[in-house]
């Protein structure tokens, strides 16, 4: 298993994580800092500067705010890639949400696509209403579709999603975060999703109904019990390390989420 690091850990770096507002205005400030052409590759490499500097060399790229395809032109694409190869941190995914429409959707596996991202690890509301076209676009991008468990209450939910899997493209991400809140437990949700899991978002919640992320140990989740579930149900893809914490900086618990998950695995 590989580690990486989900970029939606920097959401609150745009206030030095004492933001005046709720998430959605975090979301919108970071996206606001990156969009820009004349500034985005120097403002991406501060970004994957900081990632390398946590010992990560795999990252999600959170298309939400640091390479959205709402706002991303070919010259955002070209830099993205100039910084990630430089720096040598490969893209594990594009993670976020994926657009309502086909043009929409198109737009997000380009921009996959066209960093070298290999997954979408997300939601998409068109899965549901244009199975076909998503199935056929992902094929058509080399991309598969990882989808997280965000509103899905249980695995038995996420499965029903999934269906027959569109020839091997759709699987799940499977959020540990989400699962503790909605009151399920992460760690069987990994041997019931056993097969279908394309992707792992690792991440400790505080316990209640508002989804606080945390440094491991200090939530709900079964951090460890969640590892050790993975290795006896053969997983082999990527562990991202999540912590979207908004009232303080979480790279010291970033790095001890790695060192754990490195001792883990060794």
């Amino acid at each position: 298993m590989r580690i990486a690091l989900h970029g939606s850990s920097f959401v609150a770096s745009g206030f030095d994580h004492n933001p005046p507002g709720a998430w959605e205005e975090c979301v919108t400030t970071l996206s606001s800092h990156f969009a820009p052409l004349t500034t985005f590759e120097p403002r991406f490499e501060r970004l994957i500067d900081q990632v390398r500097e946590l010992g990560f060399s795999r990252m999600d790229v959170w298309q939400p705010a640091e390479l959205n395809w709402q706002w991303a032109e070919a010259g955002h694409v070209a830099a993205a890639v100039r910084v990630l190869r430089s720096r040598g941190v490969t893209p594990t995914s594009l993670a976020g949400e994926f657009g309502a429409t086909r043009a929409e959707f198109t737009a997000a596996c380009s921009l996959a696509a066209g960093i070298g991202a290999p997954l979408l690890s997300g939601t998409t509301a068109l899965y549901h209403s244009d199975r076909e076209f998503v199935i056929e676009t992902l094929k058509r991008h080399h991309l598969r579709l990882a989808i997280e468990n965000e509103v899905e209450l249980t695995p038995a939910e996420m499965l029903a999603e999934i269906g027959d899997g569109g020839d091997g493209m759709i699987g799940t991400a499977l959020d540990t975060g989400w699962y503790a809140t909605h009151g399920y437990d992460p760690a069987q949700a990994v041997r019931d999703l056993c097969g279908h899991i394309f992707h792992v978002h690792l991440k400790d919640v505080l316990p209640g109904e508002e989804h606080i992320n945390c440094g491991y140990g200090r939530g709900c989740v079964p951090v460890e019990e969640c590892v050790k579930a993975l290795i006896t149900t053969g997983y082999r893809g990527v562990i991202s390390v999540e912590n979207h914490t908004l009232d303080h900086d979480p790279a010291e618990e970033l790095v001890r989420a790695r060192k754990l998950l490195e001792n883990l695995l060794s």
